[in-house]
C-alpha cells in the first residue's frame, strides 16, 4: 500500500507537464512559449545535446525543433509528480516513433501558475525482452 500523501498541487504540476507535450507534439510554438517560466533561470538538455542557459537559449532550440513539419508523435506516460514548496518536479517517459526516452521536468510556481524551469530527457535502452541494459561500465567503478 502506498503511504505517500498527495499534494493539493499534484494535478496542477500534471496538467502543466500534460501542456508541455502538447504543445510538443502539436508544434505549437506559442504554446511552447507560454508554458517556460521567466522569472528563474531555465535550462533544457535535448537527447544528444549540450545544456541550453537561458531563456533565449531554450526558445531557440523549441524554435528549431518545433519549425520542422508536421506534428510529433510524442506521448507522456508514467508521469510522478514531486511538490518541494514553490518548486516542483515530474519524471516520466516520452514515448516517441523511434523509442523511449526518460525525462526529468522542473517546474516553479510563477503568478500562481507552474511554469517549467528545466527540461532534461535521455535515451532508455532496454534489451530484446524489454529488460533495461546494464549500466555502462565506467559507472560501475
Amino acid at each position: 500500500m502506498n503511504s505517500r500523501s498527495l499534494s493539493p498541487d499534484e494535478p496542477d504540476v500534471l496538467a502543466a507537464n500534460g501542456a508541455f507535450y502538447e504543445a510538443f507534439a502539436r508544434r505549437d510554438l506559442p504554446a511552447m512559449d507560454h508554458l517556460w517560466a521567466r522569472r528563474v533561470p531555465v535550462a533544457c538538455i535535448h537527447p544528444g545535446w549540450d545544456v541550453l542557459r537561458g531563456r533565449e537559449q531554450v526558445m531557440e532550440s523549441w524554435r528549431a525543433i518545433l519549425g520542422q513539419g508536421e506534428g510529433t508523435d510524442i506521448r507522456c506516460s508514467g508521469a510522478v509528480a514531486h511538490i518541494l514548496g514553490e518548486v516542483a518536479l515530474v519524471t516520466c517517459h516520452e514515448r516517441l516513433a523511434g523509442g523511449q526516452l526518460v525525462a526529468t521536468n522542473v517546474f516553479v510556481r510563477e503568478e500562481g501558475q507552474w511554469k517549467i524551469a528545466h527540461h532534461q530527457a535521455a535515451p532508455l535502452t532496454h534489451d530484446e525482452e524489454g529488460e533495461e541494459d546494464a549500466p555502462p561500465g565506467w559507472l560501475l567503478n
